[in-house]
């Protein structure tokens, strides 16, 4: 059974089960994100990293739509000087998403546009519907993308097919997102969600301090050098001895070999 998260939002809610998060976009027709939703999503992903029952998250827009882009109507009348004090709010909505020390799967329906493929790459891992759309179409309304994608989808497919896919804001189907690297697995539209409840399942009894530092090693190695993304994994790697998973998963393996470890996250 399913429990709610603690926060009241209109547009985003966490639902939990079984050690899985679910931050739920639901904003009809097509969950665009207004300043309001970004506000909430960063509420949801500080719920999620703080509760301990939480061991991994999907990101999901429904059956129908993962997110359609951001609320252009809400831009419409914004200055430069309007943006210049709001534009943090656009990055550090999907920040907050990539910055979940757990796994994070998105599970993306339809269309996941500007804002909302942007909210795609914020996670770690992307299951899409085959019938899917990805783009950032925001040089056809003369902007750029402005909550990570110039950024993230670069460094995903890399720099080449990054700036085809944001110069000519063209639509990106899924077979050429799996091709790509964009999606990781496709499957039927009206299996994505459990597919992607699924991945993020097999974390519920894992060990929740690795998992976490290897998802920092990863991410931070790729802001840096490798000399430094390698002395970052140094530390983390040495502080792996100081918990009790480590213990408990060494003693395991000694005794049954591998894969046979009961973790308690700490």
């Amino acid at each position: 059974m399913a429990e709610a998260g603690s926060n009241t939002a209109e547009f985003v809610r966490l639902e939990v089960t079984d050690g899985v998060g679910t931050i739920r976009l639901d904003r009809p027709k097509m969950n665009a994100i207004s300043v309001q939703v970004q506000a909430e999503l960063r509420a949801a992903a500080a719920e999620a990293t703080e509760r301990d029952d939480v061991r991994a998250v999907v990101v999901y827009g429904g059956e129908r739509v993962f997110a359609a882009g951001n609320d252009v109507k809400e831009m419409a009348d914004l200055s430069y000087s309007d943006m210049v004090r709001i534009s943090a709010s656009v990055s550090s909505a999907t920040t907050a998403i990539a910055r979940i020390p757990k796994p994070v799967v998105a599970a993306v329906t339809g269309y996941a546009l500007g804002g909302g493929c942007e909210l795609a790459l914020a996670a770690d891992h992307r299951i899409a519907a085959d019938n899917a759309t990805f783009g950032q179409p925001e040089v056809l309304l003369g902007i750029i993308p402005g909550a990570g994608g110039t950024q993230r989808l670069a460094r995903l497919v890399g720099p080449s097919r990054a700036k085809d896919i944001i110069f000519t804001g063209r639509f990106v189907k899924a077979d050429e997102a799996l091709a790509i690297g964009l999606a990781d697995r496709l499957v039927p539209a009206e299996e994505v969600y459990d597919a992607a409840v699924a991945w993020a399942a097999q974390f519920s009894g894992a060990a929740a301090l690795a998992i976490r530092a290897a998802k920092e090693c990863v991410d931070r190695g790729l802001e840096t050098d490798l000399d430094t993304g390698l002395e970052i994994e140094r530390q983390q790697f040495a502080a792996m001895f100081a918990t009790e998973d480590r213990e408990r998963g060494i003693s395991s393996f000694v005794e049954n070999g591998p894969g046979k470890a009961t973790f308690v996250g700490r």
